[in-house]
């Protein structure tokens, strides 16, 4: 008898010492995808699901409906400072790492490629508007204007770090700031956006939420619970997916990537959802704004897929050498948001090269300073013990009065 039966095994599009190949990613022209009403329909978002939103072409040109649709939102001082954030959250994960590697912080988790997104998207949100993130979308608060010695004091933990150590370096957490505590548990933060945002609609608030998770996280049950429960009650969330290719050493292969876009599993669950070209600034924008305006409109949920790519390893615990290779990268076919995003400037004679190196050099000296502050107040290598009565600050609205007692015995 012959066995007919096989087993498929997806894989990646290089592994070390061999030629990167994206070819299996179609890739359309920037500019051809119109702007949609904001009521689509799931029945005319297939186009968007399968396809691609773009807006800067190969030159750097804005091309296209979703350009106009921009408007004021695409004006050279918003783009210049969207260059600026992706600048500053650069210098920060390049400042932070090597901090780790020199054994003064414990733990790090760079985004690098991925920029845009954030703090792309974080820049079209209100006041009351709630993210729930993952460990890699810190691009959302530099986008928000965060604190940034609040932001560096946190990966320290030290008396700086506004959590007082109680969460991982990088795990952040600020509701006045719109970004709702990270769990280190991938996918809970689906179900928990799809709630807040019930709970919003319930109590007529006008702000929306946004779930972020990664490719490999839609794997999980809570991916499919979040989709299932949003499609029922149609609250005003926005789901992210953020594919940027690499799920720690799994390809997004593993998570079923190649078979169809994460978008199109949106369909399935009879949500809207669109496909965006993540390393695209102006697409962002565009993307981020009008389905900021769905949600908050009334109009449901929307599900967003942001093709990007992970340029740097999964973590300071990571090597990826060893998985995949040191040019794929730079082979990665929507290039570098940093660099697009420059090059559409200068094109629009709104920036130069000069200025873009002085830029550079004074982001990373704000960043150097900030962090040498926050290092003064203790870091692994010259450690600055908290208080211990700290442990019971900011546990308790009131204080159980057996807790109060033994505060008081630390010395405190």
């Amino acid at each position: 008898m012959t066995q007919t039966a096989k087993l498929s095994f997806p894989h990646p599009p290089s592994r070390p010492g061999v030629t990167p190949d994206f070819s299996y990613l179609k890739i359309p022209k920037a500019g051809t995808l119109a702007v949609p009403d904001v009521k689509m329909s799931v029945e005319d978002a297939a186009p968007y699901a399968h396809g691609l939103i773009r807006v800067l072409d190969g030159k750097g040109k804005a091309v296209g409906p979703w350009a106009k649709y921009l408007g004021d939102t695409g004006s050279a001082e918003i783009l210049r400072r969207g260059l600026r954030d992706m600048l500053m959250m650069r210098a920060i994960d390049k400042r932070l790492q090597i901090a780790q590697r020199q054994g003064k912080t414990s733990f790090y988790i760079q985004c690098t490629g991925e920029e845009a997104i954030g703090c792309g998207f974080a820049r079209m949100l209100s006041k009351g508007d709630m993210n729930f993130p993952t460990y890699r979308q810190q691009s959302l608060l530099v986008g928000s204007d965060y604190p940034l010695e609040l932001m560096i004091g946190q990966v320290y933990s030290n008396s700086m770090d506004p959590l007082k150590g109680r969460q991982l370096p990088v795990l952040h957490s600020s509701r006045e700031y719109g970004y709702f505590t990270v769990s280190g548990n991938l996918g809970t933060q689906y179900v928990q956006a799809v709630g807040w945002a019930m709970a919003a609609a319930l109590m007529k608030d006008d702000g929306i939420a946004a779930g972020w998770i990664g490719d490999g996280a839609t794997a999980s049950n809570d991916f499919h619970g979040a989709l299932l429960t949003a499609s029922v009650y149609k609250p005003p969330v926005i789901l992210n997916v953020v594919n940027n290719q690499w799920a720690i050493s799994s390809c997004t292969g593993f998570a079923g990537g190649g078979k169809a876009t994460y978008a199109e599993r949106g369909l399935g669950y009879g949500i809207p959802s669109i496909r965006v070209d993540g390393n695209d600034y102006l697409a962002v924008l565009a993307a981020s704004k009008w389905a900021i305006d769905r949600a908050r409109g009334g109009d449901g949920p929307i599900l967003i897929e942001w093709l990007t790519y992970r340029a740097a390893a999964h973590s300071s615990s990571d090597d990826p050498s060893v998985y995949r290779s040191k040019r794929e990268a730079a082979a990665w076919p929507l290039g570098d948001p940093v660099e697009r995003l420059k090059t559409h400037l200068i094109l629009k004679d709104a920036w130069s090269q000069e200025r873009h190196v002085q830029a550079e050099a004074e982001v990373l000296d704000e960043v150097r300073t900030v962090q040498k502050e926050v290092e003064s107040h203790g870091t692994f290598v010259d450690p600055r013990p908290m208080p211990p009565a700290d442990i019971l600050r900011d546990v308790y609205a009131e204080m159980p009065e057996h807790l109060r007692r033994q505060r008081q015995q630390m010395g405190s």
